[in-house]
């Protein structure tokens, strides 16, 4: 048997932050287990989680206000280390017997602040010449130290940027060190996690994977599983996962819309079938899916129209497969996160665009998520973990509805011929240029728009593809990657010789906000 991996594990308190996934990724890069709850779960429960430590999120209110957010003040008779970020760090003082206060001057974006005299190993390796940059996001701050704490740094306006109490084991920063934008923030979270915590770091990849094999071997018995294999990142580790658990008892039901990219069904059954001996259904329903999208030119109906024709082709199938007692789905932990929302205590309602939404009930099924603990980059670590190839596990994102959501507008088979081919091209030259692994998202999209031009001794009059790109850590924000203008024209002169139909290349430079990545 594989040892618990959940032995040992960081309790996130969540008071509404935008950063808060940012911290339970940091934790989990330190191989510890976390999870993050809301910051009314009950005493009770948070003694029943037998957390190793607690993190405090930041949040947007102020401690002082009437109904300011609060954790239950017990967890402070714990005995367990507490780490406040921001608007933790001022609970912290506020339900001890500090003080919080407005600031005068408030602390927005990039900071520096200047160590004490205090020493604690919370903060080894985090200050360098006294002094470190920070990103701060306050309007209050401590104006008042509890009893027992000390200064452990402040901001250049003199304003207490750090405290601890270190007999027992309170932290409080009033800078974010989860954020990119804190150079050797990790650090502060690791410290935290491993040094102070005493978490051993067994949250490995490795360790997941024989934990979830076991796991899945224990849920299933003998029964069959089945599985709708996309090609994506999610579906592709869960089958690869499932495979190793139970063998040939994984049915695999791969659709083929009609809104895939180049060659993506062949290159899925040659890894899957040919490579793994992974049982796989491949269903080409391309005439069926564009026919519904005949005529339709709405973003969210023809999101729908994918959803609902995809369940009506994936049943059809399973129907075949009455020996079937589970259906496996790649839900991740940002998925449950979100689902839940920031006051619920159970996340139940997962959201049907990133699964097969309603399936398990219509079909009698009993649900399979392997994944359903593990972030993204968790995700992909699997991936390699269990063999699949670094080319499909680090492939950028591609929405659930495919190409039908890169060709504004309505949807017909020529459109996507023509966008699937320019978007390949455009991945190939990204390649070529050793640019794609530097990028977080590329991709072709087919405007409903047509331009004159000159080809030869004559004009044309054909459609027009723009080009996107873009660098991003989270996804949350993201900034138009600078590709070099040489590679631009070379991709714009691939596209206009060698895909019948176009005439004309542009290329996005929106960051996100105030666009999206995705153009519907």
């Amino acid at each position: 048997m594989s040892q618990d991996l959940h032995a040992e594990k960081i309790l996130i308190l969540d008071f509404g932050s935008q950063y808060t996934q940012l911290i339970a990724r940091r934790v989990r890069e330190c191989q510890v287990y976390c999870e993050i709850h809301p910051w009314d779960m009950s005493l009770a429960a948070i003694q029943a989680f037998a957390p190793k430590g607690i993190i405090l999120s930041g949040g947007h209110q102020s401690v002082y206000d009437h109904e300011a957010p609060a954790v239950d003040p017990g967890i402070l008779a714990m005995e367990v280390p507490i780490l406040g970020i921001c608007y933790g760090m001022q609970w912290l003082s506020h339900h001890l017997d500090g003080g919080v206060a407005p600031s005068q001057t408030r602390e927005y974006g990039p900071a520096r602040i200047h160590q004490d005299q205090v020493t604690s190993s919370f903060f080894q390796g985090f200050f360098l010449a006294g002094h470190a940059d920070v990103w701060m996001s306050h309007g209050d701050h401590v104006d008042r130290l509890p009893s027992g704490f000390q200064v452990a740094a402040r901001s250049e306006n003199g304003l207490v940027a750090a405290m601890v109490h270190e007999s027992r084991h309170l932290y409080g920063v009033q800078f974010h060190p989860e954020v990119s934008h804190t150079p050797r923030g990790e650090l502060l979270i690791q410290n935290f996690a491993r040094h102070i915590c005493g978490c051993s770091g067994s949250w490995t990849s490795a360790n997941v994977v024989v934990h979830a094999v076991e796991r899945i071997r224990q849920m299933t018995g003998e029964d069959e599983v089945i599985l709708g294999l996309s090609g994506g990142v999610d579906s592709s580790v869960v089958a690869a996962l499932i495979h190793q658990a139970i063998g040939p008892r994984l049915t695999c039901v791969f659709v083929d819309n009609g809104l895939l990219r180049l060659n993506e069904g062949d290159q899925v059954m040659a890894t899957f079938a040919q490579h793994m001996g992974v049982k796989v259904i491949r269903v080409d329903a391309s005439q069926r899916f564009l026919g519904k999208l005949a005529g339709v030119s709405d973003p969210e109906q023809k999101r729908r129209i994918i959803g609902h024709t995809f369940i009506e082709v994936f049943e059809e199938e399973a129907s075949r497969l009455p020996n079937a007692r589970w259906l496996a789905q790649g839900t991740i932990y940002p998925d449950v996160i979100e689902s839940a929302g920031s006051r619920t205590k159970v996340a139940a309602n997962i959201k049907s665009h990133h699964n097969v939404g309603g399936l398990p009930e219509r079909m009698g099924l009993k649900l399979l998520e392997p994944l359903r603990e593990l972030f993204k980059d968790e995700v992909r670590l699997v991936g390699l973990e269990v063999g699949l190839p670094r080319s499909m596990i680090f492939r950028h994102p591609f929405p659930g509805p495919g190409l039908g959501v890169r060709i504004l507008g309505e949807v017909s088979r020529e459109k996507a011929d023509i966008l699937r081919l320019a978007d390949a091209i455009f991945i190939e030259e990204l390649y070529k240029a050793e640019l794609y692994d530097h990028i977080g998202q590329a991709f072709a999209v087919f405007l409903p728009v047509k331009s004159v031009g000159v080809m030869g001794d004559g004009r044309t009059y054909d459609y027009v593809i723009a080009l996107r790109a873009v660098e991003t850590r989270d996804f949350m924000t993201a900034s138009c990657y600078p590709l070099p203008h040489a590679l631009l024209g070379r991709v714009a002169n691939r596209i206009v010789n060698e895909v019948k139909g176009v005439n004309r290349v542009v290329f996005d430079v929106t960051s996100k906000p105030p666009g999206t990545i995705e153009w519907e």
